[in-house]
């Protein structure tokens, strides 16, 4: 089962929202190991994980492969986790790599609806984006609602 928020005009943010037949534990446990990223990604850009290590608490942080044609083909990003409660919530920051985070971001909440089954919220947030040069492209939002969606079905099919 699936619902879509609907972001109104002129929201620098979008979230979806899906009901998952899994335990909040098990998404978690997904969701916070980056080499399942790759599984998830409804956008086709995640590649690869660069260090398999699982996401333990804010501060860590995460490098991925990426291919999109708007960065010239392969690039690699560091992921700056700046949400963590486990079973709960996990999300990120997201920069080139080497770089450091410039306002945009991914949230997950999970919130438990039974032993086995867990309302999955994904948040794309770009509301702190302030680089007028990035701005300037007119780039956000980058990931469609549509995808994100096709992101949680994923996640629902992988801990299914």
């Amino acid at each position: 089962m699936s619902e879509m928020n609907t972001t109104p005009q002129g929201e620098k943010k979008q979230s979806v929202t899906r009901t998952i037949d899994a335990s909040a534990k098990d998404v978690f446990d997904f969701l916070t190991l980056p080499a399942n990223h790759a599984r998830l990604d409804g956008s086709d850009m995640v590649r690869a994980d660069e260090k398999g290590q699982r996401i333990q608490k804010v501060g860590d942080v995460f490098t991925m492969n990426m291919h999109a044609e708007h960065m010239g083909g392969d690039y690699q990003t560091d992921n700056h986790v700046n949400a963590y409660d486990e079973n709960k919530m996990v999300g990120w920051q997201t920069a080139p790599a080497g770089t450091e985070p410039k306002g945009w971001e991914w949230l997950y909440t999970l919130e438990s609806d039974g032993s086995d089954s867990t309302v999955v919220t994904l948040t794309y947030d770009w509301s702190k984006v302030e680089d007028p040069e990035l701005l300037k492209k007119n780039l956000f939002p980058l990931i469609s609602e549509e995808q994100m969606e096709q992101s949680l079905a994923n996640l629902a099919s992988a801990v299914a």
